[in-house]
């Protein structure tokens, strides 16, 4: 029987927070995948179409990454370097959360993403700006 006063223990030890280096390998692995199938898309249509104003790269793009951190906890880039998202009392984070920090990849990628390395080289949680709205965490361990 659960009382109305049980809580999950969700995150009880705390997490090694994933820098800058880690976190860039993650995400040129991620554009490597992008760009794999993003070319097989253009193989089969004959061009770039645009949708919308939106070319089918850069809707791919948001959608990978919204949709695998939403629903697996990470990108592919992430899993294979053992990296995770999650929010920050460590439970999975939701599909708003993914798509809040994803979103905020426009701001935080300016300048060759280096508006999102100094946000987080100056966070003690490591956060860049999408996750500091978003209040996820990307953190070491599977």
């Amino acid at each position: 029987m659960q009382t109305p006063y049980a809580q999950e223990n969700v995150q009880a030890v705390p997490q090694a927070y994933a820098g800058v280096g880690i976190r860039f390998v993650a995400v040129l692995i991620d554009g490597i995948i992008i760009g794999i199938v993003s070319g097989i898309i253009t193989a089969i249509l004959g061009t770039k179409q645009v949708i919308l104003g939106a070319s089918v790269d850069t809707i791919l793009y948001f959608l990978y990454f919204i949709i695998l951190e939403a629903t697996m906890g990470a990108t592919l880039g992430k899993k294979i370097l053992g990296l995770r998202v999650v929010r920050q009392d460590g439970a999975p984070i939701s599909w708003s959360e993914s798509l809040i920090r994803n979103l905020l990849r426009i701001i935080d990628g300016l300048f060759a993403y280096l508006l999102g390395a100094i946000f987080i080289w100056t966070s003690p949680l490591k956060q860049r700006l999408g996750d500091k709205a978003a209040h996820t965490l990307v953190v070491k361990g599977r």
